[in-house]
């Protein structure tokens, strides 16, 4: 079955930057479309951006220009460069495929002021 693991989450202060990356396995990686989505403490889930199988990504409005969606086809890894971080970007990071039920455990993300 499906399996995802997000890791790179960490504290880092308001201006630095971070990878996350998202290891898949147990699907064709390469035809999925796959999402990442985010939840601050006390809010709900949201959409952050996704990343069509040929390449093409869509971004939230709210990461835009600060975000990067990748993905390496051959490792089977989905990858989120996140720059120029704020204090509004904190919460539990995921990763899950387009239209699928699986998610994986998260990663925590923490921006100081």
């Amino acid at each position: 079955q499906a399996r995802l693991v997000e890791s790179g989450g960490g504290l880092v202060q308001a201006g630095g930057s971070l990878r996350l990356s998202c290891a898949a396995s147990g699907f064709i990686f390469s035809t999925a479309a796959m999402v990442w989505s985010r939840q601050a403490p006390g809010k709900q889930r949201e959409f952050v951006g996704i990343i069509m199988s040929y390449g093409s990504t869509t971004l939230a409005d709210s990461v835009k220009g600060r975000f990067t969606i990748s993905r390496d086809d051959v490792k089977n890894i989905m990858y989120l460069q996140m720059n120029s971080l704020k204090p509004e970007d904190t919460g539990v990071y995921y990763c899950g495929v387009r239209g699928g039920t699986t998610w994986g455990q998260g990663t925590q993300v923490t921006v100081s002021s």
